[in-house]
């Protein structure tokens, strides 16, 4: 693919740029999706037919050793393990791809599923959680009979605004609902990490694992090669800026040895923000599960959360930042957070301070970001299930242009 300078593209050709990427992963997902499908059926075949063929084996011979006869030929058909362009395969091929393009269809028409709340909470994507009341320990926020919903001007389906000095949820749209937090995920994972990081100067090794787990998931990346020794700074300034997967992977086994242990921690961390009961976390990087979710008002707590470290608050506020010089890159990398790049030239009603954006198709464009008002007041912003991330930057403009309050000299020029 070629490589387009951000900087100079208009609005027009960003939004034509992200179709084009967003219609290819679409492609590879579904694609991923039906191998998936096929290698569970075999293995429920197989889990059915290796038993009762070991059974039948069993029954034989134990006949064999009480008889002292032979045992009589026994003839069986072998189990029938579907294989891609045989008969009934075909027509379940064709009914999945038409249940993965039905489900990617609605959420691309802005369609949401059921926001009433449900007696089994948290089940799934898209399901509304069912407690009302805040949690107990903690980071929270209420909503009071001053709480606006957020008008039709903004796109996206799940979106909430925070006070942060008040715990006031100050405007809301679906605000816990279940949704796929996608790379958001990893103000999570630079939180959990901070939380344990001494040096910021020790040193990680790139290994070929990494590369093809971000290779195979289709994750963005910073750009390291196999073997390039980079900095623990590097890998937290790279998992948020150009929301690295290799800088994410990286910093997770650099931690706590693997990510599926680093991937516990961050479920722990969960409960002790007292979020457990909404949002559960199946990888750092912000890859598609069912199993992986969480709502804008959980996110909103985490990125609160996150903020209150003075490294996480650091690096999410960071707009540009160059890597270790290596062997590999001798000037470094010059990497950039574009949700902040960009916003900065709206008109937001206030100063956005930091920001992480998010996407895979079952979420839509997402981000999660914090302003100051003219007081420096601050207010986190989560918006999700938008059209593009253009469209998401435009949603946070709004949010905060309506209900971030008015400086004085704002006002006088108002009136």
């Amino acid at each position: 693919m070629n490589e387009f300078n951000l900087d100079e593209l208009q609005d027009d050709e960003m939004e034509a740029y992200e179709e084009q990427r967003r219609l290819e992963r679409r492609r590879r997902r579904m694609e991923m999706r039906r191998m998936k499908e096929r290698q569970k059926k075999i293995r429920r075949i197989m889990k059915v037919t290796v038993p009762c063929i070991a059974i039948v084996l069993v029954l034989i011979f134990g006949k064999l050793a009480l008889t002292g006869k032979e045992p009589e030929k026994v003839e069986y058909e072998p189990a029938k393990v579907y294989t891609p362009g045989q008969g009934d395969l075909e027509a379940e091929k064709q009914a999945l791809s038409d249940s993965v393009t039905n489900t990617e269809t609605g959420e691309e028409q802005g369609q949401t599923l059921a926001n009433e709340p449900t007696e089994n909470s948290g089940e799934g994507i898209g399901e509304s959680a069912s407690v009302s009341q805040p949690p107990t320990g903690g980071y929270h926020a209420t909503s009071t009979d001053s709480t606006a919903a957020i008008g039709g001007e903004v796109v996206s389906s799940y979106a909430i605004l925070v006070d942060t000095q008040t715990g006031e949820i100050i405007a809301q749209r679906n605000p816990k609902t279940m949704i796929n937090p996608a790379s958001m995920t990893k103000v999570l994972t630079v939180l959990v990490a901070a939380e344990h990081v001494t040096d910021l100067n020790d040193t990680f090794t790139i290994t070929q694992e990494i590369t093809d787990y971000s290779y195979k998931n289709d994750c963005s990346v910073v750009g390291w090669e196999v073997g390039e020794v980079v900095t623990v700074q590097d890998l937290f300034y790279g998992t948020v800026l150009p929301s690295g997967g290799d800088a994410a992977v990286g910093l997770a086994e650099y931690v706590a040895g693997s990510q599926e242990a680093f991937v516990e921690m961050m479920n722990d961390k969960l409960e002790q923000l007292g979020l457990s009961s909404t949002a559960h976390f199946t990888n750092c990087v912000g890859l598609y599960d069912e199993n992986h979710y969480c709502s804008v008002y959980d996110m909103a707590m985490i990125l609160q959360a996150a903020l209150d470290n003075p490294l996480c608050r650091e690096v999410l506020s960071t707009k540009k930042y160059t890597t270790s010089f290596t062997e590999q890159h001798p000037e470094g990398l010059l990497i950039s957070n574009w949700f902040l790049r960009r916003i900065e030239d709206k008109d937001a009603g206030g100063f956005v301070l930091a920001g992480k954006t998010g996407y895979v198709v079952e979420s839509g464009s997402c981000a999660a970001s914090c302003a100051l008002d003219g007081s420096e007041n601050e207010y986190i912003c989560v918006t999700a299930d938008s059209t593009s991330s253009w469209r998401c930057i435009y949603d946070h403009v709004e949010i905060y242009k309506t209900f971030l309050p008015q400086s004085e000299a704002d006002a006088s020029v108002s009136e």
